[in-house]
């Protein structure tokens, strides 16, 4: 059986809600947060909700803005 691995939804959510907790412990909205890392919102808005798998450049930009590493943006289980 043939599983595809590029887009584990139950990953991306898990990551998506580790940024929305890290994003709202540094009192940023999205808005904020999308204009600090360069990214637009609507982006912003479906990695949170785990809708896409975002790239590795991408979680750099948004570990930079929110002034954490990028380890931390993955310090969660599932």
């Amino acid at each position: 059986m043939f599983v595809n691995y590029k887009h584990n939804e139950e990953y991306c959510k898990a990551f998506g809600n580790q940024l929305r907790k890290l994003r709202q412990d540094k009192g940023l909205s999205m808005r904020q947060l999308a204009a600090e890392a360069d990214m637009e919102y609507s982006q912003l808005s479906k990695i949170e909700r785990g809708v896409i798998n975002t790239t590795i450049s991408t979680v750099h930009s948004l570990a930079l803005a929110l002034g954490v590493t990028e380890k931390s943006l993955f310090d969660f289980s599932i």
